[in-house]
């Protein structure tokens, strides 16, 4: 990524992290006619974008207004920039990059190609056009009075820049460029991070082993007396699968999970079925022939519901799940906690430190899986460079 032929003379913002919120404010600050230079410091840019999209980019999600803002718990605080940059803006952005996209069957988003990698070549190539330089390996370690340090392959450098935009990520998946040290320049203002779309841990019995790696389809996840329908899977710490990440806040502050093994009959009908006589039949044969639980269901039902003598029907129902706690923090696939929003005004800028501005995952917002996590990066990058270039260039 090279300057161009871009106006040499405009004022510089300079954007800390390379990933989905610092693309995307890079792109709204040089359209507007500022010199952005990017900072990140990994070999490269965007690895946990390509990373997710791996097993198919999603971008956003198709829904309406009120549906999708009740996603993030912070829904009046995000307001503005998913108003600003929801998900008709988003697809319409992917149009602009040739980047087609389709709706799968329950409303989310992924661009045709599946991947994001040829987004990402897209996306760069635009801002290459536009003249914005990417300095990778360039740690931010903080500042020197207005300055900016680093720590760089040619060592210690400053940077004085007439706006800076901080789009640092959150605190997971390290080894892809979220490691959350950015923090340490920021005491006073980060909520502590916390784990989000992560998996739980469970001690399992050895006679569980034979059933990690299983999906354990079409149940019903009961927490705080509501049950969610999603899938899980069996692992060998525990479950994992985006079943549980609508649940991850609710399960990481001690709330219950329980399982409905059979969700779509009632109480009675499970009753009923099972006092069909069972003959010479074992308990796993009764079970499969009337309920026709699966294996997984069956091994789960033993591992918790205990010798399951007498009328063990309500634990069909209500299978009590006992959780050691979530995943550890670099095993989540996003983060809660980050730059607190009292610490910011409604341009994302630091109350603190005048002319410096945040966004993305460094944020203290949490939401699901979905598409919900990218679009938000998306609009608060977008939210923060409009903001600093127009600071940057009154």
């Amino acid at each position: 990524m090279g300057r161009g032929m871009d106006q040499p003379h405009a004022p510089e913002i300079a954007i800390i992290g390379a990933g989905p919120a610092g693309l995307a404010a890079a792109e709204t600050a040089s359209a507007a006619g500022a010199r952005v230079t990017l900072h990140d410091h990994m070999p490269s840019p965007a690895r946990k974008l390509l990373m997710a999209g791996k097993s198919g980019l999603n971008i956003t999600k198709s829904e309406g207004r009120t549906a999708f803002h009740a996603a993030y718990d912070r829904p009046d605080e995000l307001a503005p920039m998913l108003d600003a940059f929801g998900p008709k803006a988003v697809v319409e952005w992917m149009d602009g990059l040739r980047q087609n996209t389709f709706i799968g069957s329950t409303g989310r988003v992924f661009p045709k190609a599946m991947k994001a990698s040829p987004l990402l070549r897209a996306w760069l190539a635009r801002l290459s056009e536009r003249g914005v330089e990417l300095n990778i390996r360039w740690r931010w370690t903080g500042w020197d009075d207005d300055a900016l340090t680093f720590d760089t392959p040619g060592g210690p450098a400053t940077v004085t820049p007439a706006a800076t935009i901080l789009a640092t990520g959150g605190a997971s998946w390290r080894r892809l460029g979220s490691d959350g040290e950015w923090a340490h320049a920021l005491p006073d203002l980060v909520a502590p991070f916390r784990p989000s779309n992560v998996g739980f841990a469970i001690d399992w019995s050895p006679h569980m082993e034979r059933h990690f790696g299983t999906a354990l389809k079409n149940a019903g996840l009961i927490v705080n007396g509501r049950t969610h329908r999603g899938e899980i899977t069996l692992s060998r710490h525990g479950l994992e699968g985006g079943g549980l990440y609508p649940l991850t806040p609710a399960l990481r502050d001690g709330a219950p999970l329980a399982l409905d093994l059979k969700p779509d009959l009632s109480a009675s009908e499970i009753t009923a079925r099972l006092a069909r006589p069972r003959g010479k039949a074992s308990l796993s044969n009764h079970l499969r022939k009337t309920l026709r639980l699966q294996a997984v269901q069956i091994a789960l039902l033993r591992e918790f519901g205990g010798d399951l003598s007498g009328d063990f029907s309500p634990l069909i129902k209500h299978l009590p799940v006992p959780l050691h706690g979530p995943h550890p923090l670099d095993e989540a696939i996003s983060t809660a906690g980050g730059l607190r929003w009292d610490a910011l005004d409604d341009d994302l800028m630091l109350r603190s430190r005048p002319g410096t501005f945040a966004c993305g995952e460094m944020l203290d917002w949490e939401a699901p899986t979905g598409g919900y996590l990218l679009t938000a990066c998306l609009a608060t990058g977008r939210w923060a460079g409009h903001a600093a270039a127009r600071r940057a260039l009154r």
